[in-house]
């Protein structure tokens, strides 16, 4: 009864309905990258799970090293309730990020995490379709570029469709709990 009387003053108020995308630009659309393994990946989840997405890089020491743990935590906090979320990451530093170097430090973040990489091109489509943008501020001699970047975690339904932004200042509870509020399944 409540999500009808939280739909109905959505409508009233002017918030799009269900399906819709709540902000006042579009942000997310197709993209065409390579994972860890080698494979091509598009947004659509190919197990049919939900996504979170974050444009970062693997040996990041600052937002990233927040925001990928606490995906993590949350995709196992989901998958408690028997929510299936895969976790992942769009590289902003490809020259660090390659297919041959995101799988190690991914993976002790979490077994599922998915890296994503590409040419160029393929990056910048899904940064401007994300509308992430990308400034390389300086190199660390022991670390590599350090990049100003995006920061939102972003939910993503199995096609690829933005669900909402989630700030990684959060903690796993309350991301999880928004999370759940988009998921049809957790209602």
């Amino acid at each position: 009864m409540w999500r009808a009387l939280v739909t109905a003053f959505m409508v009233a108020v002017g918030i799009p309905a269900a399906g819709q995308s709540p902000f006042p630009v579009d942000i997310g659309g197709p993209y065409e990258l390579v994972d860890q393994f080698g494979e091509v990946r598009t947004e659509a989840d190919p197990d049919g799970k939900y996504q979170l997405v974050f444009f970062g890089y693997a040996n990041c020491l600052n937002i990233c090293s927040a925001a990928m743990p606490l995906m993590a935590q949350v995709v196992d906090e989901l998958a408690g309730d028997g929510i299936g979320v895969t976790p992942v990451m769009i590289t902003v530093a490809p020259d660090q990020d390659r297919v041959e170097t995101m799988g190690a430090p991914l993976a002790d973040i979490h077994p599922n995490f998915i890296g994503l990489t590409g040419d160029e091109g393929a990056l910048q489509a899904a940064y401007e379709a994300f509308k992430v943008e990308v400034e390389p501020l300086f190199e660390d001699p022991e670390h590599g570029w350090i990049y100003s970047h995006g920061s939102f975690v972003h939910l993503l339904d199995a096609d690829g469709a933005l669900l909402t932004l989630l700030p990684p200042v959060l903690d796993v509870e309350q991301v999880a709990k928004i999370a759940r509020g988009y998921i049809p399944e957790a209602g």
